[in-house]
C-alpha cells in the first residue's frame, strides 16, 4: 500500500535524482576542464579524404597535437554535402574531445538550402576560430570578350540569356557567388551544374564549352598564369599576392561584401568555456606556424585565425545571412 508519506518521499527522491542527473554532467565537465585534455582528440571532417577540408585538417593535426599535448585524430565522415559529418559532430559529447571542421557550405549555406536539416550550426555548435580562407576568382574561357568583371557584367546585360556559367552544384558557394552577382546586377544567365567538384567544371571553361564561373584560386591559378583561363576578378576584400595585378570585385564596384571559401573549428554546444578558451588558444597558436602558412599558401589558401570565439561567431552570422538572402531571392533548391 502506498501511503501519502511514501508517495511524497518517492516523489522527492525522484526529483532529487532527476536534479542530480541533470547536474552531474555539468559537474563532471567542469572538473574535466581543469585538466583538459587528458585523452586523444578527434576532428570530424565532413568530407572524404583528399579534399580541401581534409587537407586543412591534416595540416593542423600535428602542431595542434603538440600544443595540446594529446594525439589528434582525423575522422572523415562524408555524405549529404557534409551534413552527415556535421550531424555526428553536433551530437557528440560537449567535452572538448570532438572538434568539427566546418566550412562555408556546411555551416553558412546548407541550413538554408536543405529544409529537412536538423542541425542548426549557430545553436548546436560553439564556433572556435576560422583556420583557412581561400580567395575566389571569377574566371572565363580564354577568348571571352570581357577583359575584367565590369566588362563581363556589361556584356551579359547586352546579351541576356546567352551567357552560361558552370558550378560544382546547386548549393556550392561557386553557384551562389554567381547568383549573388546576378541578383545585384540584374543579369540573366544559364546555369550549367557539374558533379565531382570544381575541377571538371573549370576544365570545361578552359576548353571553351562554358563561358564563366567562380572558382577557388587554388583550382585555377596555374591555368590562369599559363593563359589557359582568363581571370576577371578576385572575390576577396584585397588583392591576392599571387595575382597582384588582378582587381577585386569590390574595386570594380560590383559588390559591397567580399566572399571566400572558408574553413574553421567548432565544438558541440555546451562545451565549458574554459575548454573553449583553451582550444581557441591552441588553434590560434597552431595557425601561427610558419610551415602551415607556407604549405597553405602554396595551395592558394590563407592561414588565418579569429581573435576570439565571439568574433568567429559574428563572422558566421554575417556569412550565413548573406547566403540565406541569395538562396531565398534566387529561389534556389537543393538538387
Amino acid at each position: 500500500m502506498i501511503t501519502k508519506r511514501t508517495f511524497t518521499a518517492g516523489l522527492l527522491g525522484g526529483v532529487f535524482a532527476l536534479a542530480a542527473g541533470i547536474a552531474a554532467p555539468k559537474v563532471v565537465l567542469a572538473q574535466d576542464a581543469s585538466n583538459y585534455p587528458n585523452q586523444p582528440i578527434q576532428i570530424i571532417v565532413p568530407f572524404a579524404p583528399g579534399g580541401a577540408s581534409d587537407f586543412a585538417a591534416r595540416l593542423l593535426q600535428n602542431r595542434l597535437a603538440e600544443i595540446l599535448g594529446q594525439q589528434v585524430v582525423i575522422v572523415n565522415r562524408d555524405g549529404a554535402a557534409g551534413n552527415i559529418g556535421m550531424g555526428l559532430a553536433a551530437r557528440a559529447k560537449p567535452d572538448g574531445y570532438t572538434l568539427f571542421l566546418g566550412n562555408v557550405g556546411t555551416v553558412s549555406i546548407n541550413p538554408h538550402l536543405f529544409s529537412d536539416l536538423k542541425v542548426k550550426p549557430l545553436e548546436d555548435f560553439i564556433p572556435i576560430s576560422i583556420v583557412a580562407d581561400t580567395p575566389g576568382l571569377l574566371i572565363s574561357r580564354p577568348d571571352f570578350p570581357a577583359k575584367d568583371a565590369k566588362e563581363f557584367v556589361e556584356y551579359v546585360k547586352q546579351n541576356p540569356g546567352k551567357v552560361n556559367f558552370a558550378s560544382p552544384g546547386t548549393g556550392s558557394v561557386n553557384r551562389l557567388e554567381m547568383e549573388s552577382l546576378a541578383l545585384e546586377q540584374g543579369l540573366k544567365m544559364t546555369h550549367i551544374p557539374y558533379k565531382g567538384g570544381a575541377g571538371p567544371a573549370a576544365a570545361d571553361v578552359m576548353g571553351g564549352h562554358v563561358d564563366v564561373m567562380f572558382v577557388t584560386i587554388a583550382t585555377a591559378i596555374n591555368n590562369v598564369k599559363a593563359g589557359r583561363l582568363k581571370a576577371l576578378a578576385v572575390t576577396t576584400k584585397e588583392r591576392v599576392p599571387s595575382l597582384p595585378d588582378l582587381p577585386t570585385m569590390m574595386e570594380q564596384g560590383l559588390t559591397t561584401r567580399p566572399s571566400s571559401s572558408w574553413q574553421g573549428i567548432l565544438v558541440p554546444a555546451g562545451t565549458p568555456k574554459p575548454i573553449v578558451d583553451k582550444i581557441h588558444s591552441a588553434v590560434v597558436e597552431t595557425m601561427k606556424d610558419k610551415t602551415i602558412h607556407e604549405r597553405m599558401a602554396a595551395s592558394g589558401v590563407l592561414a588565418v585565425s579569429s581573435p576570439s570565439p565571439a568574433a568567429f561567431t559574428d563572422y558566421i552570422k554575417a556569412d550565413s545571412q548573406q547566403w540565406s538572402s541569395v538562396i531565398q531571392k534566387g529561389n534556389i533548391k537543393a538538387d
